[in-house]
């Protein structure tokens, strides 16, 4: 039990500070944080709870990750489903927390950082790019999180590459989707948006999901002893 309760913590973590940062913070006027900030915000999120809480649950925060630790034999089928409810969990009750913040000041919800494609991608992109970027995207988090993460790597620095990575995952991504790689973070801003955002969603979990699953195929592969 306390394992999932790490991972409520963790995501909710995650989605406060990094859907916060871009709903909050990205363009208060002539001092937004922009792109470059939002994109750290995430990466601090998860460098922040992999050394808090990481002992206690691995630090997963996304069930992309679970799934992909999962196919690459490195998690255990009995605690897959609870985590991804918890991660899910953790990832709405932030989102309910931020959708008071946000119209606290009489503003709209707006976007609230959903993720989407087309007319509401920040940059115009279609679903076709969408759809390879976030499998993309997810398939390299996951390489990364499996590698850094392996027995025979550098012990201690783990939160660094997987934090830095996010960060750098975001940075090139947010213009086409708003960035997910993580179906708990969509989904949780997805439902207190509504409309398009819930049309859009079935991307933003099936596209992370391939990537993850993909990713844990091909470590299982590369780590091997053969």
């Amino acid at each position: 039990m306390k394992k999932y309760a790490a991972e409520f913590i963790g995501t909710f973590w995650l989605v406060l500070g990094g859907c916060g940062s871009a709903a909050l913070s990205a363009a208060f006027p002539e001092v937004g944080i922009g792109l470059l900030g939002v994109s750290f915000a995430f990466g601090l999120t998860v460098l922040t709870i992999a050394y808090s809480l990481g002992h206690i649950s691995g630090a997963h925060l996304n069930p992309a990750v679970s799934v992909g630790l999962w196919i690459g034999g490195r998690f255990s089928t009995k605690d897959l489903v609870p985590y991804i409810i918890a991660q899910i969990l953790g990832g709405l009750a932030a989102a309910g927390i931020l959708s008071i913040i946000v119209t606290g000041n009489g503003s709209t919800i707006g976007d609230f950082a959903a993720n989407g494609y087309g007319d509401h991608s920040p940059g115009k992109y279609s679903m076709e790019a969408a759809l390879i970027t976030e499998m993309v995207m997810t398939f390299m988090f996951l390489i990364i999180i499996l590698g850094a993460t392996d027995k025979k790597a550098s012990g201690g620095f783990a939160g660094l590459a997987i934090g830095l990575a996010l960060a750098l995952i975001h940075l090139i991504s947010i213009p086409v989707t708003n960035t997910s790689v993580n179906p708990a973070r969509s989904i949780s801003q997805a439902i207190f948006v509504g409309g398009w955002a819930i049309d859009q969603l079935w991307l933003f979990i099936v596209a992370p999901i391939a990537g993850a699953i993909l990713a844990g195929i091909v470590y299982k592969f590369l780590s091997s002893e053969d």
